[in-house]
């Protein structure tokens, strides 16, 4: 071999490897347990209620992804909620152990209303108060518990340094279905020219649905390089209410065991939560009866599963590249509630409410709690952030947004796959469209309380961020099929006329 041949290939043989090195692409995946212990508060509500019993394990699950340049890690938490301050310590810790950026780290609630105590009032939130205040906040509302709070902060380090040193070749696909029996807007116009949330079943009085639903399933797969299925990231809009009896993953638990029933019983499904806001389980114009919790779980979380399935068996497997991540505080203010209302709920909650009055007892208590908060603030930082996996892009906010900002989203952002993701990075309640907020709107969701009071516009605020997040990242090329040979001949078999005789 000559020095000159030797030398070409030298210089070849580097090139390649330079080639393999800037294109190689690793996943790791991980999950914690951070099941409740029972006796502890079940969060969802305006007031307490305890687990009795355990229906099956709550986790953090963990998928962290490496494009030889980025790492970014997607977190979901079988939780209510996740709050700011847990969000910025569990990220500073991450970046610590395992050099990944706050802004590379989503951290998404599953919502499950059957989860541990992360919400509603925190740990201290009300020392500021009066002592009234501070019983209305800790005695009589659903209240986080700040060992569980570090247990799920623990879980989220853990699970993310476990995912990152796991990190290896993967081969990944990205993609898409469809299932629409089992998520429904639950926001209806009435004949009286209101909005109403849940107006029950066979309620004369309705008029139509006042809103949409997304019967998206968006899904990423991860295989070794064997071939073996280690997980996925599902993303679907359909609120975590169906309640079986205890604590729960709710529906994602049943959603995860169609996923590992087919395609391997220890891969890792990540899920991040739709934007779901006015979105449940809960078919308002059906006549007939709804399932048991657990059955309603089943439904939900097997068609789901086995839609997210669907995508998987034919997904074309690769890589997602380039990986790419932003994020940005946008300042949001608050609807502030009038100051006759604030008094005349401060008159009401010094009576021990009764059957009757049970419900304006509640939302006077939260009128009176939100008066609290605002007089410590006049506005809130809200993160939104965008997290680009090849030819996907996930787009965040700590909302409980509205179903139609998540269409828009799809329908504006630059890339093929766009996976809108609620209750990320922390929690700023319901996010209704202006519209929802109008003069004919109305419902649950557009409620004043502690938990739910931005500004009207807080919505389309968000959006405009996110999109422009989106617009700024070049999506990158979904693996593809490899093409079909050059047409030669037809089949000889099937290229016959009809033979009669």
């Amino acid at each position: 071999m000559s020095m000159r041949y030797g030398i070409l290939l030298l210089l070849l043989f580097g090139a390649n490897t330079a080639v393999l090195a800037q294109s190689s692409f690793e996943a790791g995946l991980a999950e914690e347990d951070v099941t409740p212990a029972i006796g502890m508060e079940m969060p969802g509500g305006y007031g307490k209620a305890f687990h009795k019993q355990i229906h099956d394990p709550c986790k953090v699950r963990v998928s962290v992804f490496h494009d030889g340049k980025k790492k970014i890690a997607l977190v979901s938490v079988d939780a209510l909620m996740i709050p700011r301050r847990l969000t910025v310590e569990a990220r500073k810790e991450i970046l610590d152990k395992c050099g990944i950026r706050p802004e590379a780290v989503l951290i998404g609630a599953s919502h499950s209303h059957s989860s541990g105590p992360v919400g509603m009032v925190q740990p201290g939130q009300y020392d500021f108060a009066s002592p009234f205040v501070q019983k209305l906040a800790y005695q009589e509302s659903s209240c986080a518990d700040s060992l569980y709070l570090n247990q799920v902060k623990s879980a989220i380090v853990k699970a993310v340094c476990q995912a990152d040193k796991r990190l290896a070749p993967v081969f990944c696909g990205a993609g898409k279905g469809s299932e629409d029996q089992v998520a429904y807007n639950r926001r209806f116009h009435m004949k009286n020219g209101w909005v109403y949330t849940h107006p029950g079943k066979g309620n004369p009085d309705i008029l139509s649905v006042a809103g949409p639903t997304d019967p998206e399933v968006g899904v990423i797969g991860v295989w070794d390089q064997q071939d073996v299925f280690l997980g996925c990231i599902v993303n679907y809009a359909c609120h975590a209410t169906t309640s079986p009896p205890g604590a729960s993953a709710n529906w994602i638990y049943y959603m995860e065991k169609a996923i590992r029933g087919c395609l391997g019983e220890n891969a890792i499904v990540v899920f991040l939560q739709g934007f779901s806001g006015d979105v449940t389980q809960v078919d308002n114009l059906s006549p007939y009866a709804n399932p048991s919790g657990d059955e309603w779980a089943q439904i939900v979380g097997g068609r789901v599963g086995a839609e997210a399935v669907k995508v998987l068996l034919s997904m074309e497997k690769g890589t997602l590249q380039p990986l790419e991540s932003q994020s940005v505080s946008v300042p949001c203010r608050h609807r502030v509630p009038d100051p006759d209302r604030v008094k005349r709920c401060y008159e009401l909650v010094r009576e021990a409410p009764t059957n009757e009055t049970r419900t304006d007892w509640t939302f006077a208590k939260e009128i009176v709690l939100l008066d609290a908060l605002l007089s410590q603030k006049s506005e809130t930082e809200v993160e939104v952030q965008a997290i680009q996996i090849g030819p996907v892009v996930l787009l965040t906010t700590p909302g409980e947004m509205f179903c139609q900002y998540g269409l828009d989203l799809k329908e504006k952002s630059p890339f093929p796959l766009t996976f809108p993701v609620e209750l990320a990075n922390g929690c700023v309640g319901y996010v209704p469209t202006l519209e929802a907020l109008g003069d004919h709107g109305g419902g649950y969701e557009t409620r004043l309380t502690s938990y739910s009071h931005l500004e009207a516009n807080a919505g389309n605020v968000m959006m405009e961020r996110l999109l422009k997040m989106a617009s700024d990242m070049s999506p990158g090329t979904a693996p593809s099929p490899e093409p079909a040979p050059a047409f030669r001949n037809p089949w000889s078999y099937g290229s016959a006329p009809p033979e009669l005789k």
